[in-house]
């Protein structure tokens, strides 16, 4: 109390033997202004700021002149040899009408509470821009915060105080959740809903918060929505999966010859692939028309290759709708679920693909669909391969003026028929055109090949599945009637003989009208006749009917059995 009673009305010289001021003694800068404002005493610190920025002291005397109270404190920056400090000065008003100023360095706090400002800035702005938002729960398990963008499309006032397993989807409810945690979790994912009612994939982090008694106060953590990315991974996934699939068709397609077992494999994969009880795969048939080309006509389907449970009866009708409409069909049949596409090549309508799941199946998603579309692309590939094969194989196998077998492939198919035990005879007819070389000499080669060609069409008429037409080369002809006796063979060429009656304006001439010489020769299994042997007889008949004055048939002689008849012989040339 001294101490304030002594402040003298001056600064005390050195060396002073006077008082000690409240001044003198302060720790920090101290000065004492008397009523005019004017410096009464200052101590050593308060000096020293003045030498180095005398700026700040009428800043005090601005402030103080202005107080008609008790002036309380005021912060002020000085300039120092150690830089810019704050200084903040407390004014106390004296008896005389002057005030004493007492200053403490306030930089080192004033940085501090700025670095906490800022960190605490920071980390909210860390907060907003690593999560889609931070929540805190409480004790009742309810959110008491929510960050200020709300979340799953509510507002943040709309989830104050709402239980968040109100968010979780139906089934769900008792799952362990992030927001009444015990422990820690770290990157934990959960599907809410949003406020939309769809479901949103949220990845949460989240700490407990315990009392000073350790009981559990709540939890506090940040979640963010990763529905997008989830859901692009998904169906990245799924079509990655559905490439596989495909890719493993595709390939089962392309690594087989024969296009037409291509086909009954591509059925089996194809059903497994789509998890069906069945596949069916069509293709359009031959002069059917194409609704792909332009004024083509409806297609026509028939069964190629099958797999899997029995269907019931599919009526053409629906077929109809699958080869002549647009895009997919999808129908049910009783409890059968089914669905079919068209497939094409080169815009051009060449079959079909049915597939079917049964009882309680799943019902077709898109990612079926998607797949069912891709076999389908590659099926009509497959089916203009099997043409193609198709195509080589007739010119191979054809001749190629009147489509009846070449020589080639007669004695082929002759020599597997006869080699096969039979239950009864059949007959081979050997016809040979009369007065056919005058046609050429007369008309040229366009009206022999017109003959030639209505030839072939008279023996293909009425042959039934078995029998062998073929033309062995210039005018002979060839026709092998399986399971045919002798009468039966006698009939087939009384009716080739009458056919020629509707082609007689394509002879030369009335004095030479086209007729044929036929020779048939009846082979009875078991005796070892061969093929040559067969050819040879029924080649002699034939002879033996144009030495009868052409256009009649003759009967070849019993096939004799002997020793050097039962060795093997070509075929013949």
């Amino acid at each position: 109390m001294d101490l304030l009673l002594t402040t003298g009305t001056s600064a005390p010289t050195a060396g002073s033997t006077g008082p000690v001021t409240l001044v003198a003694l302060y720790p920090g800068p101290a000065l004492r202004l008397d009523s005019a404002l004017a410096v009464a005493e200052a101590n050593a610190e308060a000096e020293d700021m003045m030498d180095s920025d005398p700026r700040w002291l009428p800043e005090l005397r601005n402030w103080l002149s202005g107080s008609s109270v008790a002036p309380g404190l005021r912060s002020v920056p000085v300039e120092s040899l150690r830089g810019i400090m704050i200084v903040e000065w407390a004014g106390v008003p004296l008896p005389d009408g002057g005030f004493l100023l007492l200053g403490r360095d306030d930089t080192l706090e004033r940085q501090l509470r700025h670095t906490l400002t800022e960190s605490r800035r920071r980390y909210k702005d860390l907060v907003e821009v690593s999560s889609d938002f931070a929540w805190e729960t409480g004790p009742d398990g309810t959110f008491v915060f929510v960050s200020h963008k709300g979340a799953l499309g509510y507002p943040a006032d709309a989830l104050i105080g709402r239980d968040p397993r109100s968010l979780a989807l139906e089934d769900a409810e008792d799952l362990p959740m992030p927001f009444d945690c015990r422990r820690a979790v770290d990157q934990s994912e959960l599907w809410l809903k949003s406020a939309d009612g769809t479901p949103a994939c949220i990845v949460a982090s989240a700490l407990p918060l315990f009392g000073p008694q350790g009981d559990w106060i709540g939890a506090r953590g940040v979640c963010r929505d990763v529905t997008e990315q989830v859901l692009r991974s998904n169906e990245l996934a799924r079509i990655r999966y559905r490439e596989r699939l495909l890719g493993h068709i595709v390939h089962t397609l392309r690594d087989r010859l024969d296009a037409a077992e291509a086909l009954v494999v591509a059925a089996t994969e194809t059903a497994r692939a789509l998890s069906a009880d069945g596949c069916r795969i069509y293709r359009a048939e031959e002069g059917g028309g194409s609704s792909g080309a332009p004024g083509g006509g409806r297609v026509a389907l028939s069964l190629v290759a099958e797999f899997g449970a029995e269907l019931p009866e599919v009526g053409t009708a629906l077929l109809d709708r699958i080869a002549n409409g647009e895009g997919q069909l999808a129908d049910r049949l009783g409890d059968v679920q089914l669905i079919g596409e068209r497939t094409e090549y080169r815009q051009a309508v060449n079959g079909a693909l049915l597939v079917w799941r049964t009882g309680d199946s799943e019902p077709w998603d898109d990612d079926d669909r998607q797949l069912m579309s891709g076999v389908a692309d590659h099926i009509g590939i497959a089916h203009a391969h099997l043409a193609y094969q198709e195509r080589l194989r007739r010119l191979s196998e054809r001749d190629g003026l009147t489509g009846l077998f070449n020589r080639r492939t007669f004695f082929e198919r002759l020599e597997e028929s006869i080699s096969r035990p039979d239950s009864g005879p059949s007959a081979l007819l050997y016809v040979d055109l009369d007065n056919f070389k005058a046609v050429n000499d007369l008309h040229g080669h366009q009206q022999g090949d017109t003959v030639l060609k209505a030839i072939g069409t008279l023996l293909t008429t009425g042959v039934r599945p078995g029998d062998l037409p073929g033309r062995l080369g210039g005018d002979e002809f060839v026709l092998w009637l399986g399971r045919t006796d002798e009468e039966k063979a006698r009939i087939v060429a009384d009716r080739l003989l009458n056919g020629m009656r509707d082609l007689a304006h394509l002879s030369a001439s009335p004095e030479k009208p086209l007729g044929l010489s036929i020779g048939i020769a009846v082979h009875t299994p078991g005796r070892g006749e061969t093929v040559r042997e067969l050819t040879d007889r029924a080649d002699a008949a034939m002879y033996d009917a144009k030495k009868s004055g052409k256009g009649h048939y003759a009967l070849a002689p019993v096939f004799q059995t002997s020793s050097s008849n039962i060795s093997a012989a070509e075929p013949a040339p």
